[in-house]
């Protein structure tokens, strides 16, 4: 099949979160399964200065934005098999960030005619179109309400996946008329209307042919009040052709036997590299090293969707155990100062770098012993993957991917490869980890065994790759 992705980042060339993650290796495991695949996504001045000397320019025109007429250059790059096409506009696209200007409904506005408009001209008519998130998901619209007259996108099916609810594309409606350029006929009739707005994912979510989410618990939570963000009445109405499909992570990148940031390596079945990560992890943070004490990890954004409220709220109470946390981060400013102010005043238990460091953020993963993630929702996570992948056991709550990703431990059969509660509270919370170091402190075979089955855990592509064939073939 011809299928082309189109998102608002992408690693390695510009990432913010989950979804650059997706894009840098959904394409790529496609390819290797023999399809013709490519990327289109904003030329960022991040691109231009890492890979710019290697892109290849291919051609420019001009799109018309509302009254103004705007310069699109299309460049290209091809990796592992993928061929990613960008869109240049240094006006929109070179601000030094990715998202977070007022005008990014203009600027992804631009992007998506310009994406739509840039198929015939690069001579790649996909069989699916694949659009993320709000920022592209005006796409499937557009195909069919404004560029319905082009015979060769007639027979292009849409896809659109679901990155995250909270954001949804929430603008004027005289937004159709004067960037899309269409009239206001589904506005008024109430199909791209919610709350008085034009809501970009709303329409996306109508007009796509298929919408998936990046896990099955995800896709069910959204249809709800409590998880769908005001749209999980458009959702249950779409429920038919709405799907959940598990991230995988890069498990190339991702592996403890070859990781060049972390000084040791060590596998599933030979892990006196993990002892020997830890010690160094301990001697790199300023904490006591001791291997009978078990060493959490934290790395994320440290904001209230990541859980960080409760886990505040319980840290006095966990510095009174024999514990030591390793925090990575930035988020909220209440939670970085917390964090800094108990890793002051209990230096022997808590460090805290309020900073991103990704040599740092692998060498938590590969010394810690356990690593907390108690989302208040998480549509799929890649964290727990990781830290599992390198035998440190997750601390979650059970929603969304990580339900799907966390099997919760069970003394009695000896299965599971994590430990999880169900109630979003501070108190489960501190049980859950107190419940963690019971099993590492006076069961140590079972932490063992433990351990090993979570690194085992397939989470590579291949399986979610299969899936989204499987999706794609239904539609073309």
């Amino acid at each position: 099949m011809k299928i082309m992705f189109v998102a608002a980042e992408g690693a390695p060339f510009a990432k913010v979160g989950g979804l650059g993650d997706v894009i840098g290796a959904l394409p790529k495991s496609l390819a290797t399964r023999g399809h013709d695949v490519a990327v289109l996504m904003p030329y960022y001045d991040e691109v231009d200065r890492k890979f710019g000397q290697d892109m290849e320019d291919v051609m420019y025109f001009y799109t018309n934005v509302g009254w103004r007429h705007e310069y699109v250059g299309i460049k290209r790059y091809t990796l592992s098999g993928v061929t990613f096409y960008f869109i240049d506009n240094e006006h929109y696209f070179f601000r030094g960030h990715v998202y977070g200007d007022m005008d990014d409904g203009e600027r992804f506005a631009f992007f998506q005619l310009a994406a739509i408009e840039a198929l015939e001209k690069i001579n790649f008519i996909p069989d699916v179109m694949h659009v993320n998130d709000y920022h592209t998901a005006m796409i499937p619209f557009l195909l069919k309400e404004k560029y319905r007259w082009i015979n060769a996108y007639h027979s292009i099916r849409t896809v659109l996946t679901i990155h995250n609810m909270q954001f949804q594309g929430e603008y004027d409606p005289g937004m159709l008329g004067d960037l899309f350029g269409v009239g206001q006929e589904r506005y008024e009739d109430g199909t791209v209307r919610w709350n008085n707005c034009l809501n970009w994912l709303k329409t996306g979510i109508l007009y796509a042919d298929r919408v998936t989410t990046v896990s099955p618990s995800y896709a069910q939570e959204i249809m709800t009040p409590e998880f769908g963000c005001g749209l999980d009445q458009v959702l249950r109405m779409e429920s038919g052709k709405t799907s959940g499909i598990t991230n995988g992570i890069d498990t190339e990148l991702f592996d403890p036997n070859k990781d060049s940031r972390i000084p040791y390596h060590f596998s599933a079945h030979h892990r006196s590299g993990k002892k020997k990560n830890k010690t160094a992890l301990q001697e790199r943070l300023g904490l006591p090293v001791r291997a009978d004490v078990p060493l959490f990890g934290i790395v994320s954004r440290l904001t209230d969707q990541k859980g960080f409220d409760i886990v505040v709220s319980e840290l006095e109470s966990l510095v009174q155990q024999d514990i030591q946390i390793a925090v990575l981060g930035t988020g909220y400013p209440q939670y970085e100062q917390a964090f800094s102010w108990y890793a002051s005043n209990y230096p022997d238990k808590v460090s805290a770098q309020i900073t991103f460091d990704l040599d740092l953020a692998q060498q938590i993963y590969a010394g810690s012993d356990g690593f907390l993630m108690p989302s208040a929702f998480e549509p799929c996570g890649l964290s727990q993957m990781m830290a599992m992948r390198y035998g440190s056991i997750p601390v979650v709550h059970e929603v969304g991917g990580l339900r799907d990703t966390v099997e919760p431990y069970n003394e009695f059969n000896h299965t599971g490869t994590g430990f999880s509660f169900q109630e979003f509270s501070g108190f489960w919370f501190t049980q859950t980890v107190l419940k963690f170091m019971d099993v590492y402190i006076n069961h140590p075979y079972e932490f063992t065994d433990l351990q090993t089955r979570a690194m085992l855990v397939d989470f590579s592509w291949d399986s979610a790759c299969q899936k989204y064939e499987e999706l794609y073939s239904s539609l073309v």
